[in-house]
């Protein structure tokens, strides 16, 4: 019952795709249906397949590694407020616990170690191998196929700025498509934290977050292919763009700690605004009558949304408004709250299996927030393109959804 419920909600997402559409009657079907395949053939191959489950335990036990050797350094700068011993009595359980000054800074250390793999062409050989796949698998290569492999490990800002020089020849589909990868998935400089906040909850997490941002991909280019169809055209000699590369490690290493800066800092501005405006709109929502006993809120009105398709994903009935919830904080204001918030449901709140389908379901950068970031970093890159680029980047938020939530579906329908 539980996978012909999961392949229900598959259709019913795509279906929500093809209604949306420019063109419903020229959809490219190889990039459709593989797309679909691909992620479901990957998630069996990650979550079934005995060899590969116990790959990515060795990857938790790196991040446990990296969490360890992060908290040494804020030690050393911050004292307690880094990790360090308190100096006095912790009377209320995790409150010394401050994630500025604890979970952040696991950005600039994966930053560094991401500039260092790519100055190595170590990271090069990786997104390699999955734009291979995606060419083999969909037809989808040159700038687009690596564009969408490059979008599992990095942002949706620093993916397309890996493959500038393409932008201008791609057609809007492709662009759309490449918006939309950059939605569904996660910077690889947030997934350690995200299997931070979770480690408590979710057994394994950042292999979950990992296999997410993997089998979110062909599903972005699936949905994106359905809402606006384009024919790829493959071109093998697409490469990473990497303009005036580091000149040693250490060159290397400064350069990834120096971008590491600039990427903290945006997500802390960005949390803290995007916080206080939903607050602010949430105060001028409270005066009017409540609804349910209770005030409205810009997350419960987008959880009003998102109850049924909690439903199509695999959640149960009495569990859907809780995970609707947090699926209405996840778009009006980020995924980091949203973790949060799942991090700290009540043991009876959500089941096991629906808090490891949430956890797929909320790996992504569709959000308010993002819309703004990807206008304001791809118009910069391809002023040419701006009106497309604003154009598409409201409805990459909604593609960008729609394959998270298929990436929920596909695990609830494997666990």
């Amino acid at each position: 019952m539980t996978i012909l419920h999961g392949f229900f909600g598959l259709f019913a997402l795509l279906l929500m795709a093809w209604l949306l559409s420019e063109d419903r009657w020229a959809p490219p079907w190889r990039i459709v249906l593989g797309g679909v395949g691909l992620q479901i053939g990957l998630a069996l191959l990650f979550v079934k397949f005995e060899p590969a489950a116990k790959a990515f335990l060795l990857v938790n036990d790196a991040v446990g590694a990296l969490q360890k050797a992060t908290d040494a350094g804020t030690s050393l700068v911050f004292g307690y407020l880094g990790g360090a011993p308190l100096p006095f009595a912790e009377t209320q359980p995790g409150a010394s616990y401050i994630l500025g000054f604890r979970a952040f800074p696991l950005v600039l250390v994966i930053s560094a170690l991401a500039s260092l793999l790519l100055y190595w062409g170590i990271l090069q050989r990786i997104v390699g191998i999955f734009a291979w796949g995606l060419q083999r698998t969909l037809g989808v290569g040159g700038a687009l196929g690596l564009g969408a492999a490059v979008h599992i490990f990095v942002g949706m800002i620093e993916a397309p700025l890996l493959v500038r020089p393409y932008l201008l020849k791609m057609s809007r589909g492709e662009l759309f498509a490449l918006m939309s990868c950059g939605m569904a998935g996660i910077a690889g400089t947030v997934m350690v934290i995200y299997a931070s906040l979770l480690g408590g909850v979710i057994p394994r997490a950042l292999s979950h977050i990992l296999i997410a941002s993997v089998i979110s991909t062909p599903a972005a280019l699936a949905v994106a292919a359905l809402m606006i169809p384009f024919r790829p055209e493959p071109e093998d000699n697409a490469k990473l763009s990497v303009e005036d590369p580091p000149a040693s490690v250490m060159d290397a290493i400064a350069r990834g700690t120096k971008d590491g800066i600039g990427f903290l800092a945006g997500i802390l501005a960005m949390l803290i605004v995007l916080v206080a405006l939903v607050t602010l709109v949430n105060m001028g929502l409270a005066m009017l009558p409540h609804w349910g006993a209770a005030p409205i809120t810009l997350q419960r009105l987008f959880a009003f949304v998102f109850q049924p398709l909690m439903w199509l994903i695999g959640i149960p009935p009495q569990e859907t408004a809780t995970a609707a919830k947090l699926m209405g904080t996840k778009t009006a204001i980020n995924e980091f709250v949203a973790y949060i918030d799942l991090a700290h449901l009540p043991a009876t709140a959500l089941g096991p299996r629906a808090r490891l389908i949430m956890t797929y379901a909320l790996c992504g950068f569709a959000n308010f927030g993002s819309v703004g970031i990807m206008i304001g970093g791809m118009t910069a890159m391809a002023p040419e393109r701006r009106q497309e680029i604003v154009t598409l980047a409201l409805r990459s938020l909604v593609s960008g959804t729609l394959a998270t939530l298929m990436s929920g579906t596909v695990i609830g329908m494997l666990v």
